[in-house]
């Protein structure tokens, strides 16, 4: 029998794993799981400044030819720019046309898939809110940025009024937000979970 301190360490199994060698087996990758994790951000390739540059030098050619705000981005795999993007709010009428969501957009649509994972995001800004959503659910493996937030600010570009609303219990957020027809709504799950041609993301 395991100690409680062993139990601990491994986490909680899954409920399928019953036999003593898919415990034993459970055990160890659960324990492997952070050191994997962390050699991974060790061999990790260092940042290059020269993507950064070019971020910036989008961010500002977007400004001087009228294009959009002072944003911009590049998305690199394995030393090679896979997607750039530009802020477009203004030109194409879009508020979520943000450089970091533009260039995640044109590197999904040049790798033909819909994760990121092996890529990263270099940035002219510290990414706003949405965009850091963004880089999460398209599973990429860092951010480099330039300019940070608090220069966005001096720029007009507050954030800060975002993160203190999502700081705020939603009744007290200045966007109501209701729940209606929930039994309902669950309907759109009940089909994702019985469809055999879902594809997990």
């Amino acid at each position: 029998m395991r100690s409680s301190s062993t139990s601990s360490a491994a986490g909680a199994r899954p409920a399928a794993v019953s036999t003593r060698v898919d415990r034993n087996t459970c055990d160890i990758l659960t324990i492997l799981s952070p050191l994997r994790e962390a050699l991974s951000k060790l061999s990790a390739t260092p940042p290059n400044p020269e993507f950064l540059r070019r971020a910036i030098a989008l961010a500002v050619q977007n400004v001087e030819t009228n294009s959009g705000g002072p944003f911009a981005a590049v998305i690199v795999r394995d030393g090679k720019i896979v997607g750039e993007g530009v802020n477009t709010v203004t030109a194409a009428h879009d508020p979520t046309a943000h450089g970091e969501v533009n260039a995640i957009r044109a590197a999904c649509r040049a790798l033909g898939t819909f994760t990121l994972a092996g890529c990263e995001l270099y940035t002219s800004c510290q990414p706003c809110p949405m965009c850091l959503a963004a880089s999460y659910w398209a599973r990429l493996d860092a951010i480099y940025y330039g300019a940070s937030a608090a220069d966005a600010a001096r720029a007009g570009f507050d954030d800060a009024f975002l993160y203190e609303e999502f700081r705020k219990d939603q009744p007290a957020r200045s966007l109501p937000a209701t729940q209606l027809l929930a039994d309902e709504a669950w309907a759109s799950f009940a089909a994702w979970l019985a469809s055999p041609g879902r594809v997990d993301y």
